[in-house]
C-alpha cells in the first residue's frame, strides 16, 4: 500500500511541476501576443498616416525618383 501511495505522490509532483511550467510558457505567450498585438496596431497607424499623405514621404531620398 505504501508503494502506491509513493508512485501517486510521485506522479502529482511531476503534474504539479509540469503545470508550472505550463503557466509560465502561457504567461510568456500571453506577454508576446500583448506586444504583436501592439506593433500591429502601430504599423496600422503608420500605415494610414502615409495613406494620408497620398504615399508621400518625409524622407528627401524617398521624394526623388529612381534615376536622380
Amino acid at each position: 500500500m505504501e508503494d502506491v501511495i509513493k508512485k501517486i505522490e510521485e506522479k502529482t509532483s511531476l503534474i504539479q511541476q509540469e503545470m508550472i511550467q505550463m503557466s509560465d510558457e502561457l504567461y510568456n505567450q500571453q506577454k508576446e501576443i500583448t506586444e504583436l498585438k501592439f506593433q500591429i496596431k502601430k504599423l496600422k497607424f503608420e500605415l494610414q498616416g502615409s495613406e494620408a499623405n497620398n504615399g508621400h514621404f518625409d524622407n528627401e531620398e524617398e521624394k526623388l525618383p529612381p534615376h536622380y
